[in-house]
């Protein structure tokens, strides 16, 4: 990337030298893989989330663990009327699901549960990184919030926990009731291309991220969430996984003057509503 990003502003490099450093970057990417790719995709925080933190925003680890690195995710612990059903969030690449507190509380107003479901390796959980260990845990995490809360079951996956939510959509161990995608792209491959058009990414990329192969089968409600100034995931690529859906039962909703990063702050309870009034039952309330 340095190099492409001097010869762009100007840096004189002869064709042949610059052909021969482009090469030895694609080969270095090609053969360190996976390296290079974790580097770009996660940035998970290792630390387990502290007691106070917790308390503070009125949380605490789920399923009861025996110990606090075996938690799965973070719930309420205050009591409620959740008579609409569960949510299981997965979040995005940086940060812990302990800072999805948002979450919990906008959809407890509107009579949901909600678990902010932990990947291995956020948040002191043990585990690999990527896309097969991440899906993975995530079915794992799906049937243990079936088991204890039954149906409805929704899914909400944000940015890459997208990837995540529809991973475990392409082949669900229970019943999943709908799908609340925010900021989603359509493969890994096409949003990685468009970031580095010069080089064949497909060659070093061992994660797909397929949402629009994933969500295939699915028969259940889906709700696509675009942020109008994304400029992480340009709002052209939630364009094109709604386009590609095949399920009829789908809805896109564009965010004004939202962002990548801040698309939360401009969805309004009442919108919100609308999003999980789609997926629960069409919006026929």
């Amino acid at each position: 990337m340095a190099l492409l990003n001097s010869y762009s502003h100007g840096v004189t490099i002869q064709p042949t030298v610059y052909v021969y450093f482009l090469l030895m970057t694609v080969a270095a990417m090609i053969f360190s893989g996976c390296s290079i790719q974790n580097s770009l995709l996660y940035f998970p925080n290792p630390d387990l989330p502290k007691e106070e933190t917790l308390k503070a925003a009125q949380l605490k680890t789920w399923p009861a663990p025996s110990s606090t690195a075996d938690y799965r995710g973070l719930i309420s612990n205050l009591e409620g009327k959740y008579e609409k059903g569960t949510i299981v969030v997965f979040h995005g690449n940086g940060g812990t699901a302990a800072n999805r507190v948002l979450y919990v509380k906008t959809f407890a107003t509107l009579g949901y549960r909600v678990i902010l479901a932990e990947y291995p390796r956020y948040g002191g959980r043990k585990g690999d990184l990527g896309e097969k260990a991440f899906v993975s845990d995530a079915l794992e995490t799906v049937k243990l919030a079936f088991a204890q809360f039954g149906e409805p079951l929704f899914l909400l996956g944000e940015s890459l926990g997208c990837g995540v939510a529809t991973g475990v959509a392409n082949n669900p161990p229970v019943k999943i009731e709908g799908i609340v995608l925010v900021t989603p792209w359509d493969t890994l491959t096409a949003i990685s291309q468009s970031k580095f058009p010069l080089l064949p990414v497909r060659l070093f990329l061992t994660d797909t991220y397929d949402n629009i192969n994933n969500l295939k089968s699915f028969q259940g409600r889906i709700s696509v969430v675009a942020a109008e100034r994304d400029k992480v995931v340009p709002v052209s690529h939630a364009n094109n996984l709604y386009r590609a859906l095949t399920n009829p039962t789908k809805r896109m909703w564009l965010i004004e003057k939202a962002g990548h990063n801040d698309v939360l702050f401009y969805i309004d309870p009442t919108k919100w509503k609308e999003i999980m009034d789609f997926v629960r039952d069409g919006g026929k309330e």
